[in-house]
Parts: structure tokens; sequence; C-alpha cells
């Protein structure tokens, strides 16, 4: 097998969608089914509508169409929906929205709605599909029901906590959506335990295929990027390490 470039694989980890807030810049432009073109608002560190980023029209930016709270993170499902996942408690929750549909609304109601809410996603149009995927599944892949709406999706690769039962045992995990297939993947990171890392401070943010060679890479904040081996489970290397 050919060696891998540590240079591509960052610049495509630099363009892969992370959480709300802190990594807003690469939620995806789009323009609707109408032709319409939507963006992407940062609502500041302070205030009443601190950390949340929201959506609205490029003509009508102050009309907010969508707000997201934090670890909220948008996808687009082909040809013009947009998806968003979050945790969400002890699931995933996998929403999808088609933007020609979704209803302006004040951006004061946001303020007082998450503070009284553990949900993440506000809007004033329901999804046109939502489902959740329970944290607990086992290692190894298992059936989901996917939404027709969220076929057209191949592959989400999805970081979030895992229950570990030791300081040894995986504190992270990725799971893998094969929406299309209707199938999810789930990858305990082995290598990521408390005995080893900061659980907390230190957090798997985002990840990616490497298409030529379909290994996993990522970012874990406050150590720097790694490349998986094979099996999606285990370290191979530091493409770059924090100092």
């Amino acid at each position: 097998m050919a060696p891998i470039d540590p240079a591509r694989l960052r610049e495509i980890l630099s363009c892969t969608i992370g959480p709300a807030p802190w990594y807003w810049k690469t939620f995806p432009a789009f323009p609707s089914l109408s032709g319409q073109r939507f963006l992407w608002t940062h609502h500041g560190d302070t205030g009443p509508v601190a950390h949340l980023v929201t959506l609205g029209l490029a003509q009508q930016p102050d009309q907010v169409r969508l707000a997201l709270n934090t670890y909220c993170r948008p996808f687009l499902v082909p040809p013009h929906f947009l998806g968003v996942w979050c945790p969400e408690g002890r699931t995933i929750r996998v929403t999808c929205f088609d933007p020609d549909q979704l209803k302006a609304f004040n951006l004061g109601e946001v303020a007082g709605w998450f503070k009284q809410s553990s949900d993440r996603i506000y809007a004033a149009t329901a999804p046109i599909a939502d489902f959740e995927i329970p944290l607990s599944l086992a290692p190894g892949t298992h059936k989901i029901e996917t939404p027709s709406e969220l076929r057209p999706v191949d592959e989400l690769i999805v970081p979030t906590s895992y229950k570990a039962m030791s300081n040894d045992d995986p504190a992270f995990a990725l799971f893998v959506l094969y929406l299309q297939a209707g199938l999810v993947e789930v990858l305990p990171q082995k290598w990521f335990t408390a005995s080893q890392y900061r659980v907390g401070p230190h957090w798997i943010t985002r990840a990616a295929r490497d298409q030529e060679s379909h290994r996993i890479f990522g970012e874990c904040f406050g150590v720097g990027t790694f490349l998986l081996e094979g099996d999606g489970c285990r370290l191979a290397e530091w493409i770059a390490k924090n100092s």
C-alpha cells in the first residue's frame, strides 16, 4: 500500500464538519430545491443567544429559520435536503429538513426555549424525518430503520462519548452510519481511555474517511490529529500532535 500523505489528510480534515459552535465555519453551504441560498450565522460568546448558530436566507439573514445549540452538526442530504445530528441524552438524534419549508421565527423565542429544554435543535417547522440511535449499542454492526428521506446519505461518521466501565475501557466511539444501507457500525476507540487521556478536556471532535486508503482519521481536541488502523478502533499514528 502506498504511504498516506499527512498533508492531504490535514487538508481534508480542515473541511470536515465539526460541532456547533466551535466549527460553525465548516458548516455546508447549499442551495435549496427552489434555488434559494442559505447562510450560517454564529451569535457570539455572550448574551441571551450566546453560542447559537442559526440558518437564514442569504437575502434575509436576520430572519432565522433554524437554530442549533452546542454539539449539533449539519450535513447535506442529496440532492436538496439538510440533515442535522446531535447527542440527546443517551442517543444520537438524526433529523432531516427541507430548507424551502423552514419558516422564519423570532430569535427571542430561542433564548428562552433552549434554556428550558434539553433539545439542541429549534425550528418553527417540523423535520421531514427524525430518528434516534441508542448509544448503548454493542461494538459491531447493527440494523437501523433509516427514514427514506435520509437514505441518499451513504456514510456519516459520528464521534460520541461511550460508556466506559473502567479507566481502561474506551471512553469514546465512532458510530459509522450507513444510512443508505440501513446499518450502523459501532467502533469503540480502544486507545482513548481515561487512563491515557483527560476525558472531557480531551474529546474526538470530528472524523472522516480517506477515500484512497479507506482508513478513518480525525481530530482529538487538546491532543492532535490521528490516523486509525484498518479496524477503525486502534490508533495507528498521530498525523500531528500538540506540543
